[in-house]
C-alpha cells in the first residue's frame, strides 16, 4: 500500500487487504426468479420497484425486515426541491456544488435538480402528504447550505416516515398483482454472476416458513441494490440497526467500482448522551436551526457567527468541524443547541417527534440548553453508478445511500439524499424497461455460488461488531490522522482473520460487512492527503486541489486484493463557486424562516 503520497497514474495495489469473493453460507435450498430483482424498501427501492411494476413481468422487491425500516423513515428534515417561484434550478445546483467542494458530477447535480420537482409532484399524486401553511400552500423551510427555502416536510418533522408511509400504500394496492412479489427479513448475502461476470441474481438468508426460508438463491436479468448506508460501521450514528452496508460490501465482493468512501457526513447536532453511547443516536434536525435555532459553547458563546455567511445555517462539514474545534479548545466533549427562544408552543407544533424524544430522554429544547456532538449520519459515497445508475458491472443497478452517483461529492447538502433516491430510482426504471424491452439483459443462467478452493470465504463472528465500530470510529471518525488510518487498518486486518470456522449467520455476515467496507474506506481515507469536506485529517489540514482534486476509486481484482485508482475531475468545477476564496458568495436573503409556498 502506497503511503508516500496521493496515486498520480495507474493502480495501487493493497496488498495487505484481501477481500473474499463470498460469505460463507449453506448452499441454497431453495430458488426463485424475476426479471429485476429490486433490494431495499427505502425511498430508491420502493420508488424502482412501483416504477416497474407496471413495465415488467415481474419484480421481485426483498427488504431486509420490514417495508418501513429503512433509513427512509427516519429522515426527520425533508426533501430538497426548487418549489417556489423565488427559487431556481441555477441556485439549487450551485448550492450542491458548494457543499460537494469541487468534487460533485455536474450532470448529475442538474439531473437532480431539473427533475426533482416532476419526482416530487408524483410523491405527493401517490398520497404524500406534506405539510402546508395558513393558504393551504406547500410550507418550506432551509436548512444548511441552502440560501433559499426549498425543503419540503411533512408531520413537523417526520417527512421520511410520510414519503415511506405513501410508497408502501402505493404497493399495498398492487399486493395481488402476480407481476410484483414482496419478501420481507431477506438479507442479501452475496451477488450471483454468470461465466461472463454478468450480475444474475443474489443469494439471500430469509426469517420465515415453508419454501422461502433460510438461505435461496434468486435470479434475475438484472438486480438494483438500494439497501441503504454503512452508518453502523461507527461506534455512534443517527443510522438505524439494518444500516450495515451489505448492499455495498456485496457489491465489493462482486468486483464492481466503489468510490469516495472516505467522505463520510458526521452531522453536527446530534443529542449527546454521554461518554460510550453506542447505536443509533437521536438526531435534532438541521431544520431545526433552519427555524432560527443556534449553537453555543459551554460559555454561551455562539460561536459559528463570523465563522461562515450561513453561520449556523452552514454547509454540514464546516459546523460540525466547528464544533470539533471548539470541544477542543474548550475541553470538552459536546456544545449546546439553544431551541429555548422558538418557545414551547412552536417547538412542539413544527418538531413534535424531536421534542418527544428529547423529553424522554430528559431534556427539554422549550426550557434547556441540548446537549449536541457530531455522529455519523450519511455515506456520500457507495457503488459507482453512471447518470442511469447503471455500475461497473453488467446487470448491477445502485439507487439512493447505496449508490454514488456524483451528486454530493466530498460533502452532502442537506436533503437532497430523499430527491437523490427518487429521481435516480425513475432513472433506473426506464433505462431498465427500455433495455429489457430490446432483450439487453438476458434471462439469467444457473450458477453455482460456491466460492473456488482458491477463495475461501472467511467470517467476522457477530459479537465482534463492537470491535470493528470502536476501531473505526478511534481511528476513521471525524478526525484522522495517517497513524490513526494504519492502526485503523491494522486491527480490522486482526478481526478479518479471526475465522472460526462456524457457519454463518446473519450477525456474522453483517459484522464481515462492515469490515470488509471498514478496510476499503481507511485504505481510501489513508491515500487522501488534505481536508475536503467530510473528510477531515488533522495531519494535513488544508484543502489541496493540486493534487487531490479526484475521486478515489476501489475495486476487489480475481484474487481478491483492492486495487485503486483515481479519476481526476476539472479544476473548472471549482470556478463561480466561491471554492478558491475563504467562504462561498454572502446570502443576500432574509432570515430563513421566511416561508414561500407553491400551490400544487
Amino acid at each position: 500500500m502506497r503511503r508516500d503520497g496521493p496515486p498520480k497514474e495507474g493502480r495501487v495495489s493493497a496488498s495487505a487487504i484481501h477481500i473474499p469473493r463470498r460469505l460463507r453460507a449453506p448452499a441454497p435450498g431453495w430458488t426463485t426468479t424475476a426479471d429485476v430483482i429490486v433490494v431495499g424498501s427505502g425511498i430508491a427501492g420502493l420508488t424502482t420497484a412501483l416504477r416497474l411494476r407496471r413495465r415488467v413481468d415481474r419484480v421481485l422487491l426483498v427488504t431486509k425486515t420490514v417495508l418501513d425500516e429503512g433509513s427512509t423513515a427516519w429522515a426527520q428534515g425533508g426533501i430538497a426541491a426548487v418549489m417556489s417561484p423565488d427559487d431556481s434550478p441555477e441556485e439549487h445546483i450551485h448550492d450542491t456544488l458548494v457543499a460537494g467542494v469541487g468534487l460533485c458530477d455536474v450532470d448529475a447535480v442538474r439531473a437532480l435538480v431539473n427533475e426533482g420537482p416532476d419526482a416530487v409532484w408524483d410523491l405527493i399524486a401517490i398520497g404524500a402528504d406534506f405539510d402546508r401553511g395558513e393558504t393551504g400552500k406547500i410550507a418550506l423551510t432551509r436548512e444548511g447550505g441552502h440560501h433559499r427555502d426549498r425543503i419540503l416536510h411533512a408531520g413537523g418533522d417526520a417527512t421520511g416516515r410520510e414519503i415511506s408511509r405513501a410508497l408502501i400504500a402505493a404497493l399495498d394496492r398492487v399486493r395481488d398483482d402476480p407481476g410484483i412479489e414482496v419478501i420481507e427479513h431477506a438479507l442479501v448475502v452475496d451477488l450471483l454472476s454468470d461465466d461472463d461476470g454478468r450480475v444474475s441474481g443474489v443469494t439471500l438468508h430469509v426469517i420465515g416458513e415453508g419454501q422461502v426460508d433460510g438461505v435461496g438463491a434468486a435470479q434475475a436479468r438484472a438486480v438494483v441494490l438500494a439497501t441503504g448506508g454503512l452508518g453502523q460501521i461507527y461506534a455512534s450514528t443517527t443510522n438505524p440497526a439494518v444500516a450495515t452496508g451489505d448492499g455495498m460490501a456485496a457489491a465489493l465482493r462482486a468486483g464492481a467500482e466503489l468510490t469516495d468512501l472516505e467522505f463520510v457526513q458526521f452531522h453536527p447536532t446530534v443529542l449527546y448522551l454521554g461518554e460510550g453511547s453506542t447505536g443509533q443516536q437521536p438526531l435534532i434536525s438541521e431544520a431545526v436551526r433552519g427555524e432560527g435555532a443556534f449553537l453555543v459553547d459551554a460559555d454561551g458563546t455562539r460561536f459559528m457567527k463570523g465563522r461562515h455567511p450561513l453561520a449556523d445555517l452552514a454547509p454540514r462539514d464546516v459546523v460540525s468541524r466547528a464544533i470539533i474545534e471548539r470541544m477542543r479548545a474548550t475541553g470538552t466533549d459536546h456544545v449546546f443547541l439553544d431551541c429555548r427562544h422558538l418557545g414551547a408552543s412552536f417547538l412542539e407544533q413544527r418538531f413534535p417527534s424531536i421534542v418527544e424524544r428529547c423529553r424522554e430522554l430528559g431534556f427539554d429544547p422549550a426550557t434547556e440548553l441540548l446537549p449536541v456532538a457530531p455522529a455519523q449520519h450519511y455515506a456520500s459515497g457507495g457503488v459507482r453508478t453512471d447518470l442511469l445508475g447503471r455500475t461497473s458491472l453488467e446487470g448491477l443497478y445502485a439507487c439512493g445511500e447505496t449508490s454514488c452517483t456524483g451528486v454530493h461529492g466530498a460533502n452532502r447538502l442537506a436533503s437532497n439524499s430523499l430527491l437523490e433516491g427518487l429521481v435516480f430510482a425513475r432513472r433506473i426504471a426506464d433505462d431498465l424497461t427500455r433495455r429489457l424491452a430490446a432483450g439487453e439483459l438476458p434471462e439469467p443462467t444457473p450458477v453455482s455460488p460456491a466460492p473456488a478452493p482458491s477463495d475461501q470465504p472467511a467470517l467476522v463472528r457477530g459479537k465482534r461488531r463492537l470491535a470493528v465500530q470502536r476501531a473505526m470510529t478511534a481511528g476513521a471518525g471525524s478526525v484522522r490522522s495517517r497513524s490513526s488510518l494504519e492502526t485503523t487498518l491494522a486491527r480490522l486486518g486482526e478481526l478479518a482473520g479471526a475465522d472460526d470456522g462456524k457457519t454463518g449467520s446473519p450477525k456474522s455476515w453483517e459484522t464481515t460487512n462492515l469490515v470488509h467496507l471498514g478496510q476499503a474506506l481507511t485504505l481510501a481515507a489513508s491515500l487522501r492527503e488534505e481536508t475536503r469536506g467530510g473528510h477531515v485529517r488533522e495531519d494535513f489540514p488544508e484543502r489541496d486541489d493540486a493534487n487531490f482534486l479526484h475521486h478515489t476509486v476501489i475495486r476487489r481484482e480475481a484474487d481478491g486484493h483492492l486495487t485503486v485508482t483515481v479519476d481526476s475531475v476539472p479544476a473548472a468545477n471549482l470556478v463561480g463557486l466561491g471554492l478558491d476564496e475563504t467562504h462561498p458568495a454572502p446570502d443576500t436573503r432574509t432570515h430563513p424562516k421566511e416561508q414561500h409556498e407553491r400551490l400544487p
